[in-house]
């Protein structure tokens, strides 16, 4: 078994569509979503194992992630995330790892730049950097530096990270239940494109309990529970990679995350939410 010692890039990469069921196409100009009010902050989540079963689970896992999500439609979106992870298996010594991700992504979502790095890794490479363009058809052109130097196209309809988000939560706000996407981000080799199925259930006001989450920007603020449903593009009838779930904003800050591997679970909790200055259009 492969243990996830780094909880994906994707992490707030949220998908996109209709109320309906169906694949997201290329976006229209009625769809580029400008009016979703996004909120630049700092998040800290606290990693840990909610529930493990099978011969191979871990025994236990402890880690956090730090989040930082800032800009603007006008200036683009700059998001930043470092996870630190110790896995304990049940014979061996523990895993310990570290992932930091940087990623820029334009203000229309045309253009996405992206470099990720482990550490402590047994399969760990150089790292992963590059950039990606979409036409206006939809297609996505993606230039890799690393691992190697080398161009390939994606299929149509591929959507970027920011872009996932807003369109999920237009979906939220629009009572959509089900849609699937495809999503790059430019994770693993920089090459996988990973098919999606999201689940958006009843809207609610409840407040959070934490207390790193008693801000002014989540009170009274509509959230829905979310689950998003990972799978390998190019495994065919293949079961997901994993589940995640959260409480999803509508200004895009999320808590009560939960990733479930199938044979463990973790749990991360909010435990830092920093508002940042506000970057929003000035036009």
């Amino acid at each position: 078994m492969k243990y996830h010692s780094d909880l994906r890039p994707a992490l707030f990469a949220f998908v996109l569509g209709s109320s309906v069921l169906g694949s997201a196409g290329p976006a229209s100009a009625a769809d580029t979503m400008a009016s979703v009010p996004l909120v630049p902050h700092h998040a800290v989540y606290k990693l840990s194992l909610l529930r493990s079963s099978g011969t191979k689970a871990p025994e236990a896992v402890e880690g956090l992630l730090s989040y930082d999500f800032t800009g603007s439609d006008c200036d683009g979106y700059a998001m930043s995330v470092r996870q630190m992870t110790a896995l304990q298996p049940q014979e061996g010594e523990a895993r310990v790892s570290e992932m930091q991700t940087a990623s820029f992504e334009g203000g229309d979502s045309h253009d996405y730049r992206f470099t990720i790095a482990t550490k402590g890794q047994a399969d760990s490479r150089n790292g992963v950097n590059g950039t990606a363009h979409k036409s206006r058809d939809g297609l996505v052109a993606v230039a890799l530096n690393q691992p190697k130097s080398e161009t390939l196209d994606l299929e149509p309809g591929v959507l970027f990270p920011t872009e996932h988000l807003k369109r999920v939560l237009n979906t939220a706000r629009t009572g959509g239940k089900l849609l699937s996407a495809a999503v790059f981000d430019g994770s693993d080799t920089g090459k996988k494109v990973f098919e999606t199925l999201s689940v958006i259930g009843k809207a609610s006001e409840e407040p959070a309990t934490e207390k790193a989450a008693q801000v002014d920007a989540l009170r009274n603020t509509r959230h829905w529970p979310v689950a998003i449903s990972y799978f390998d593009g190019s495994k065919r009838n293949a079961p997901p990679e994993y589940v995640m779930s959260f409480d999803l904003y509508e200004n895009g800050i999320a808590r009560g995350l939960k990733l479930d591997y199938a044979d463990f679970v973790l749990a991360g909790d909010l435990t830092e939410l920093k508002i940042m200055p506000d970057e929003a259009c000035k036009r």
